[in-house]
């Protein structure tokens, strides 16, 4: 009997010890605010306390995590194949917050396993084109916005950098505006003036679209997306064709950006994308900034921002005036250039029609770089 109490207790005990470290760790706070310390960067203020939540998830690809409240910490060292770790912030001493630190491939990881396509697919996709600059939208968009003047006389990529510095400057950018029903570089303009508002990437990347065909320079906007199919966050930008160069260049509106290689050479975006996937050099311009006051740095906008947005690349077939204005009857074409481990291969071409505004869109996809990067 005395044999096989102990051995009881012994069985008790050992269950008491894993009991104990299965038990969700506990930390305090009197303030909703939380700073929070990823691999070496402290965010000041990342977190808000919400006990009403069932679970919320932050979500890293770091090594270490480190949560701070106001009175307390917690930190864990992640491990991929672990993948998640489960915590409570008790707030006051009374409610409980459940959160969770959740590990996710760095969008820089994802894009890695994203840089192969299929040079051989011939699927149709329509040829790009390129409104002239005689087109009297261009030319009243030449004068009425003084873009001669705005241009200079330098030569053609001092040009290029003039428009973009001059749009970026004139209109700042606001992420969560709605867009103007005219969605033309004069009548963005305007309405930004009149309401002293911003507007999205996309219309930034708009005007300066414009504002380069009406100077008889080439160029698309291009939708940068993520992996993902449905997704919050994007960014637009424009490829523009240097005939200087012989080539596509970056220009990005919004950040005031333009990308490089180690020797100063000026970079498309797909070089950029490839340089990525590779983990080659990229110089991102030192002045590149968001609304003239935070400075970007290569890491922040290329190895996180960018990495997560060149995903996938969408751009418009026609490149020309008033391209996303709603007027009944227009077609609107857009051609998609996947990976071949994106999500949605198929359909390879879809059509709609919206009812409210009488738009038909129709999408392309294609897995060949080569038919979307095709030169002018």
């Amino acid at each position: 009997m005395k044999t096989t109490s102990i051995f009881t207790l012994f069985i008790l005990f050992a269950a008491h010890i894993a009991f104990a470290q299965k038990r969700t760790p506990i930390i305090k706070a009197t303030s909703t605010q939380v700073d929070i310390r990823d691999d070496r960067k402290l965010n000041k203020n990342a977190w808000r306390i919400v006990p009403e939540e069932k679970l919320d998830v932050y979500v890293t690809s770091g090594k270490k995590v480190t949560f701070y409240t106001d009175i307390d910490s917690i930190s864990f060292k992640i491990d991929p194949k672990v993948g998640q770790y489960d915590f409570i912030i008790l707030l006051n001493g009374k409610d409980t917050a459940r959160t969770q630190i959740k590990y996710q491939e760095s969008r820089l990881g994802q894009l890695k396993k994203a840089g192969k396509y299929n040079y051989a697919d011939n699927r149709f996709i329509p040829k790009f084109s390129y409104q002239p600059k005689e087109d009297t939208n261009l030319q009243r968009v030449r004068k009425d916005l003084k873009l001669d003047s705005i241009a200079g006389k330098g030569n053609e990529l001092s040009q290029i950098f003039n428009l973009m510095h001059w749009v970026h400057n004139l209109i700042r950018h606001d992420g969560s505006s709605n867009n103007p029903t005219l969605k033309n570089a004069i009548d963005l303009i305007r309405v930004c003036k009149e309401e002293n508002r911003g507007v999205n990437c996309r219309m930034l990347a708009t005007i300066l679209n414009e504002c380069y065909l009406a100077m008889g320079i080439t160029s698309r906007y291009v939708t940068c997306m993520p992996k993902e199919t449905k997704f919050d966050d994007c960014h637009v930008i424009n490829m523009v064709y240097s005939k200087d160069l012989n080539k596509w260049i970056w220009m990005d509106p919004t950040f005031d950006a333009y990308v490089m290689d180690e020797k100063g050479n000026l970079l498309g975006i797909q070089e950029v994308r490839e340089r990525l996937v590779n983990g080659l050099p990229l110089v991102l311009n030192a002045d590149a900034n968001w609304n003239r006051s935070n400075l970007q740095t290569k890491e922040e906008y290329l190895e996180k921002y960018m990495a997560k947005n060149l995903y996938r690349l969408q751009s418009q077939q026609i490149s020309e005036y008033n391209t996303e204005t709603s007027i009944s009857g227009k077609k609107i074409t857009y051609i998609e250039l996947l990976p071949l481990d994106g999500l949605e291969q198929t359909p390879q071409k879809s059509e709609s029609t919206n009812q409210k505004t009488g738009v038909t869109i129709t999408f392309y996809k294609t897995n060949n770089p080569n038919l979307f990067w095709t030169k002018p």
